[in-house]
């Protein structure tokens, strides 16, 4: 029996057993997908035809032929085939097509957005918490429709 590692299940290396390069390899093998790891384009049911050596993809639901029940997974070609490897919740890959950040979130696979608390900029929140919103303008001794209207009209309601 193979004891593996706690988050993604890499081969270790056990006392006196033999042919330890075989484990060795694959473990480096699943830590080089996973090192920024970037997929080739969005989740896909269907392997590739004529993948290279080190591309990746998500597997989709519904997934066939050599990709059949391994869904939501990542799927590396390597020298010795596909490698199949588990997500677990935060792991972000770059989509290469679409130029975006995907991340799973434990069950499934975004679509480009990462949750933040905010966005820093140079030191300096440039987008945090939504804050309440603007009230319409009212009230006031001189009333200027026109002024009202434009403001009115740039509120986001």
């Amino acid at each position: 029996m193979t004891e593996r590692s706690a988050r993604f299940a890499l081969p270790l290396l056990q006392p006196g057993q033999a042919q330890k390069e075989v484990f060795h390899n694959e473990a480096l093998n699943a830590v080089d997908l996973l090192l920024e790891a970037a997929v080739e384009g969005p989740p896909s049911a269907a392997p590739p035809a004529t993948p290279e050596i080190g591309q990746c993809w998500i597997v989709a639901a519904g997934a066939s032929g050599a990709w059949t029940g391994h869904e939501d997974r990542i799927a590396g070609w390597t020298a010795g085939g596909w490698r199949f490897l588990e997500p677990q919740p935060g792991t972000r890959v770059w989509d290469k097509a679409a130029g975006v950040w995907l991340y799973w979130n434990g069950s499934q696979w975004s679509d480009g957005s990462l949750p933040a608390a905010a966005l820093v900029i140079a030191g300096r929140q440039v987008v945090g918490f939504r804050q309440p919103a603007v009230p319409s303008p009212s009230g006031g001794t001189t009333i200027d429709t026109e002024a009202r209207a434009a403001v009115s009209s740039s509120l986001l309601h």
